[in-house]
């Protein structure tokens, strides 16, 4: 059992028929957005609790709820192999933990249209509240597919016609310099580290976006949508 916070999160879910339990809503909660989630949850016969705030602080990980909270089942990914067959961009993310960049990396990537994000099983942010606040509804639009080791994945895809590019900071090709070539695969290196030196010798490319600036490096959430906004770009220009 998983929670999803938030309004427009849940509106989503509600929209796309994800499968919901009950839905908690705040004692003096309103709006027409509140009301629109009430009568969407009447209309598909989903339990609505009228609870204390209180009670929906303790079933989400901050109050930060807008005063709905919903209670759901288990994520559940997608397989790789139904992905692939039409997929023109995947994005494989090579260790990032921190759920809120997951949700921000799904919400960019969806909005790009890439076809799937792909995680490890092992050094991958959890799929809970966060990530999907963070993703303000991408996440019930954008599959995502749990994979083993990395590496072989990559391998794998590029036995299927797959060309692969990373994303890094070490990269010699400049991200709008360099032609991707369809299908593609974007691989995302973890916060402060970076793709894995392993990983990166399965890249066909390894990209990197150019500072003017003293930091070196940008979030990685941050660094993928304007990666993926330039492959966009030139699919419409192309």
């Amino acid at each position: 059992m998983t929670h999803l916070t938030g309004i427009h999160p849940i509106l989503e879910a509600l929209r796309t028929g994800v499968a919901i339990e009950r839905v908690m809503v705040a004692k003096g909660a309103g709006g027409p957005r509140v009301q629109e989630i009430v009568d969407l949850c009447r209309d598909r016969r989903i339990p609505v609790r009228f609870e204390p705030r209180a009670t929906l602080d303790r079933n989400s990980e901050s109050s930060a709820h807008q005063g709905v909270v919903a209670v759901t089942g288990a994520y559940h990914y997608a397989s790789l192999e139904a992905v692939i067959p039409n997929a023109q961009m995947l994005v494989v993310l090579d260790g990032v933990e921190d759920p809120h960049n997951l949700g921000a990396i799904v919400r960019s990537a969806h909005a790009a249209g890439v076809s799937a994000i792909l995680v490890p099983e092992r050094r991958a942010a959890p799929m809970n509240d966060a990530a999907s606040k963070a993703a303000a509804g991408a996440l019930v639009h954008m599959p995502v597919v749990k994979i083993g080791n990395v590496a072989q994945t990559l391998d794998d895809l590029k036995q299927q016609g797959f060309w692969i590019y990373g994303l890094d900071e070490r990269g010699d090709y400049d991200y709008d310099k360099v032609e991707f070539i369809a299908p593609s695969v974007l691989v995302i290196g973890g916060e402060g580290h970076g793709i894995h030196q392993l990983v990166a010798k399965h890249c066909d490319f390894l990209v990197n976006i150019p500072l003017a600036g003293q930091i070196s490096s940008l979030n990685v959430s941050v660094a993928t949508g304007i990666a993926l906004f330039e492959w966009k770009r030139r699919r419409i220009v192309k």
